[in-house]
This record gives C-alpha cells, structure tokens and sequence, in this order.
C-alpha cells in the first residue's frame, strides 16, 4: 500500500515537472501567489508612471468620472409588485445603494427613492469590499428578496435573505455561503437550489449539478435533492417558470454551453420536454411554450427553421404530443434579439441589419397576432424590465450619436413614451455613422459601422479604435458612449465596430459559422475589417488600434499574433490566451463547446491560432496593454499574466494592468471604472496619435 503511494505521489510529481517544462510560466496562475502578486505590483507600477503621466489621461479620467457619477443619468427599472427597484452608483454611493420608489413616483421628475440596501455602509461594517450581484423576490408581494453579494466582484456570491419591510437581513433566514450559486423562491417557506454541496456536487467547470429543495428552518445539509446531473455538464439548475396564476418547476440539464435537456416537475415526477437540446425555451404565456430554435426543426413533416421562434401547446408538450405554431421566421439579414413577456403579451426583439425593430404579439382565437411598437428606429432597442401582473413594460433606445433614452410601453395599448434621457455629453451633430461591407477571405460580406467626423480628410492618419467581440452568439449593436465621445471622438478619433462572425447579428447561423474548427472565419472578418479601414484611406496601421475584452480579448491576442504588421496598439482586456490549458482554468471548462477540447484531436486547430502559444521571439509585435482583475473567477488572470510575462523576457514591451477587485468586469465602483478609461484612451493616445 505504502508504496503504491509513493508511486502515486512520484507519478504526479512528474506530471507537474513536465507540464512546468513545457510551461515556464505556470506559477502565475497562482491566483495570490506571493511571487505572482510581486509580478502584477511590479507591472502595475511600471505602467502607471508611464500613462498617468500622458497630457490626456487626468482629463480623460475627470470627465470619465462625472459621466459615471452623472446624477441626471437613467435608473433603471426592475418592476417587483407595487415598486419599482433599482440599484445606483455615484459620487456620495461608491459602492452602490439598492433602492425603490412607487410607480407614481418613478415617473416624477424627481422621484422620492427609499433606500434598502446600503453596500458602502455594509462593507464598512462587515469590512468586506462587497459588490452587489442582484436580488430574487417572493412572488407575489415581493415583501422578501435573495440579495446575492460578492466579495471583490467575482461571479461566486454570498446570498442572503432580506425583508423588504424592515429593511433589514432576516436573522436566521436563508442564507448561502460563497459559491457560484443557483438559488430561487419556490415558495415563502422553500428555496429551489444549487450550491456547492460537498466533494462531488460541482460540474467540472465550477457550477452546481445537484439540485435540492431547501424548507426553512432546516440545515443545508437536509435539503431534498431532486436533481443530479453530470459532472462533465457545464451547469444544472433549477428554476420556476409561470403563466399567469400557475406556476411549473423546471430544471435545466446544461450539458454544453449551448445544448441542455428540459424537465418539469409534475406530480413529484420529473418529465422531460420533447425539444431540441439546442432550442432555447423562452417562456409560457396563455399555455404557449415560446421556444426560440437554434437549428432546423421538422415535426410531422413540417420543418420549421432555425432562428424561428415557434410556440407549443404546453399541456400537450408534458404528454408527449407536438401541437406547433410559427410565431416569427427571419429572412437572411435578421434575428432574435430579445424574447420576453407581460402578463399577456409576447414581447419579441429583431435585429434587422443590425438595427433594432420592436414587436408585440397576442394570442387569440389560436393564432399570433403581431404589432409593431412605435420605437425609434435605426439604433439599439433594449427590453429592460416588464410587469407581469400587466401589460407595461420599459425598453432602452441608443445609437452612436443619440444619447441613450429610457422608454415606457402598454402592450395592450400599444402605446410609447419617453421616461428619460441621457445627457447629451457630447456633441452628436459633428459626426456621422456610415455601415460599410465587407468581403471576407471565404467570400461571406461582413458588415462595420465606422463613427467619424464629417470632415474627416481620407489620408491614411486617422487615429483609429476597432472594436469586436465575435463569439457565443452576442451581437454588437450601436451604443451611446459619454466616455467615447468624449475620450476619442472629440480629440480627433474614428471609432469602429465590427459585426465579425461568431456573434449573433444574423441568427444562429452567424454565430455557427465560427465555431470550433471554423474559429479562423472570426480572425479573417476582424482582420480583413481592418484592410478595408487601411484600403479606404480611413486610417493606417500606424494610427489603428483595436480593444476587446473576454473572448473580444482573445480575439485581440489572436490579431495581433496573426497579423502584427496591422495593428500599433491594442487593448487586451480580461482576455483569454492560453487555450492549451483554458478549459483547466476556473469557468473554462464550460466554453469548449465555443472553442473545443484542447485535450482532444480538437487541439490541432486550436494550436493554430492560440495566442500564447503562437507568440515568438524575434517578431516585431505592438505595445500590447493586457488588462485583467486579481478576483476574476470566470477568466482567469494568469491568461493575461502569462502572456505578458513570456512577451516581456523574449523582448517585447509591454504594458499590464491587474485591478485587485472586480471580477470578470474589471472593476467594482466609478472610480475603478474611470480609471481603466483613462489608462486604455492615453495608452491609445500615445501609440496612434498623429
């Protein structure tokens, strides 16, 4: 025994030797390591006596400021019975206050808001830099919430139970240690919950698979479990979904990030919905299963396509029968953006070119009825928060140019008006926005926005920022920006969004066309995007820099590994890069259904394009500034660390900043947020600036 042991322990002493041989740098995935912190201090010093000191960044950081402290700015809704919540953050509220006023008041120019949750007054008291990350309220008087804290910012929180009439934590309520946790009212006395229960109740990549029924008054650990799923899943959780009065628990099997098996629960039996792993149920409303289809679907010889959204007779569904509709089939240059639902009404988002159209549909007589809200048009629409004890609801309105505007609709009505508006922190009437297309290597046209001054000179010397994402189906949509307005467009900048496939601008299909071994069509469009910049005489490789952040990082670390010779500067912001050992790292994990197994014959494309693999010694890069967070527990820094240590010893000048809070966004208060603003615009600044 004693020496299978040592065998044993001899065995994985030289797993590590090998993996450290092949990886110089593994010690700085040692999230608090002592000589990995001493690496981030030493980075961190370096490149802050480099860009506080450019002219632009004070300005930059003091007017980035007061838009985020802006007291005139938009508070958003959450709509919980009679109230209307929502959570702020300005000069005198650094780190947030959770609050709410009346409907009435709400739509006052000056509402009287009640604070519930002081996070400032907590942290001090708990002396703990909390971060709020939401509340669940108890259907239907919402008088308890599930508050969800984090500590520094992470996506793991703390829960905790909280009265809304007291304003206070309910003493012995419920409450949840810190874990990546899935938990929600199934009624006053009863959580539906996902935690981490013990050795063995997490998936392998961090997130609940069990799932229980927790009665108050007893301990965690006596919680009924109604749900096991996998540890290969990437998640499973469950949830309530209702239709109007009644009310049907779900529970999710996420087997991969975008394929997951349905069950509800009916008399005390779990019963599984007989639907694509890949559709996405959206919600019930009048006995409808609204279900969103992310591949063709055929059903008593009638296939219905993807991107459709389709609706089911839900009582028939639990019986294994299949009574379908169309609801909405999108042509070659639209999707679905947003589903939702009021107490009667369906609620559909549609991008149409990259440009949003609002709809809403009734049920009646057995058939969908559609209306088309009287939204702005040519800009980004939003849902932001709908009533469902009524047919009201609220959508947010931007564009690049027009300051963002907050929207009250009736769905039964049909009917719009405007609630709020941005300030308008600079002056939109000097600039205009054109959409360009353009041909990729493999043919496929790929369109961009580009957001220039009308007087712009087509000389090759503009000061140019692309930014992109490409990846797990999200759409970049026009956006207003104080900060970019200010920060880039008022000193002289172009600002340039790219529609690269891997998003969902066009459907399913979009976003299909990147994955996995595909992955190079995503590099192809963003660095063709940037041809075509340099072709038009927009700018040059000289004054064009490019920023993206999480996936949008990794893009970043592949474009400037893949074509050095295009970009001067670049942002790499929470970025992943090693993708030999990201699916080992945190929530990695649970994205190989996007990039692939790298421990599989899957790592003979993902080795092509992995940045930190594909960096060498003896090409010209630029200046990278790689941008990550100490308490990122989603994408972990050592992805940022590493590169930046590797390009640092074969030579490359870099720069590197690593927030000690924030999770995956970077950073937890305004002053955080304006910093990072300042440090990217000056850094920009100083590379691209004529």
């Amino acid at each position: 025994m004693k020496k299978s042991i040592i065998a044993f322990l001899f065995l994985l002493t030289n797993i590590y030797t090998m993996t450290a041989q092949e990886d110089p740098y593994l010690w700085l995935e040692e999230v608090d390591g002592k000589k990995a912190l001493d690496f981030v201090e030493k980075e961190n010093k370096a490149t802050l006596d480099v860009l506080t000191n450019q002219s632009e960044y004070q300005d930059i950081y003091t007017k980035s400021l007061a838009v985020l402290n802006d007291t005139d700015k938009i508070a958003y809704p959450g709509v919980f019975g009679d109230y209307i919540y929502n959570f702020w953050q300005d000069s005198e509220h650094v780190r947030g206050i959770w609050r709410r006023t009346t409907k009435k008041s709400y739509y006052s120019k000056n509402p009287v808001w009640e604070t519930l949750l002081d996070i400032d007054a907590l942290s001090k008291q708990d002396n703990i830099k909390w971060v709020y990350k939401g509340a669940q309220g108890l259907y239907p008087k919402y008088d308890r919430f599930l508050v969800s804290l984090s500590n520094g910012g992470g996506d793991a929180v703390e829960v905790k139970e909280f009265d809304a009439v007291t304003k206070k934590f309910i003493p012995n309520g419920f409450s949840l240690p810190e874990s990546k946790n899935s938990v929600s009212y199934f009624d006053a006395n009863t959580l539906i919950v996902g935690t981490d229960f013990g050795e063995g109740s997490m998936t392998s990549s961090g997130y609940p698979r069990v799932v229980k029924l927790w009665k108050r008054g007893t301990k965690l650990s006596e919680a009924k479990t109604i749900f096991e799923g996998d540890v290969a899943d990437v998640s499973d959780n469950g949830y309530l979904i209702r239709d109007g009065e009644k009310s049907y628990l779900f529970i999710g099997k996420g087997e991969t990030f975008y394929t997951s098996k349905s069950f509800v629960m009916v008399n005390d039996k779990l019963v599984k919905l007989d639907i694509p792993d890949d559709a996405n149920f959206s919600a019930i409303l009048n006995n409808q299963a609204i279900i969103n289809l992310k591949s063709d679907w055929t059903v008593n010889g009638k296939t219905f396509k993807q991107g459709s959204a389709i609706s089911l007779n839900f009582t028939s569904l639990l019986k294994g029968e299949k009574d379908l509709q169309l609801i909405y089939e999108p042509d070659a240059y639209s999707s679905i953006s947003e589903i939702s639902s009021t107490k009667n009404f369906l609620l559909m988002n549609i991008l149409n070119n990259v440009k949003s159209e609002l709809y809403s549909y009734s049920y009646t007589d057995g058939k969908w009825n559609r209306a088309k809200t009287n939204a702005p048009e040519f800009g980004t629409i939003e849902i932001v928060a709908t009533d469902e004890f009524g047919d009201d609801y609220y959508f947010n309105y931007q564009n690049f140019l027009t300051p963002t505007s907050l929207f009250s609709a009736n769905a039964k009505n049909n009917t719009v008006q405007k609630v709020k508006s941005l300030s308008a922190y600079f002056d939109g009437s000097k600039y205009k926005v054109e959409q360009f297309k353009m041909k990729s290597k493999d043919g496929e046209m790929i369109p961009y926005f580009v957001i220039a001054g009308k007087n712009i000179k087509y000389d090759g010397n503009n000061p140019t920022l692309l930014n992109a994402y490409g990846g797990f189906e999200v759409s970049e949509q026009p956006f207003y920006s104080g900060v970019i307005g200010q920060a880039w467009l008022d000193k002289g900048g172009v600002f340039v969004l790219a529609n690269i496939r891997g998003g969902g601008e066009f459907g399913p299909k979009w976003h299909q066309a990147g994955l996995k071994e595909k992955r190079q069509n995503i590099y192809n469009d963003f660095h063709g995007i940037a041809e075509d910049l340099i072709t038009k005489k927009i700018t040059s490789s000289k004054h064009l820099g490019i920023m993206g952040g999480s996936n949008g990082g990794l893009l970043m670390g592949v474009a400037f590994t893949q074509r050095p010779d295009l970009y001067n500067a670049v942002v790499c912001q929470v970025p992943l890069l090693d993708m030999k050992r990201y699916n080992k790292l945190l929530a990695g994990a649970s994205w190989m259904g996007e990039y692939g197994d790298p421990d599989t014959s899957d790592w003979d494309f993902i080795k092509k394009y992995s940045p930190y693999q594909n960096v060498n010694k003896g090409t010209k890069y630029p200046e990278v500034f790689f941008m990550t967070s100490t308490r990122d527990d989603r994408v972990h820094p050592g992805h940022a660390r590493k590169m930046a240590a590797k390009m640092i010893d074969i030579g490359d000048k870099i720069y590197y900043y690593e927030n000690t809070e924030g999770g995956h966004g970077g950073s937890s208060t305004n002053e955080q947020r304006a910093k990072f603003y300042a440090l990217y615009y000056s850094y920009l600044w100083k590379k691209l600036k004529v």
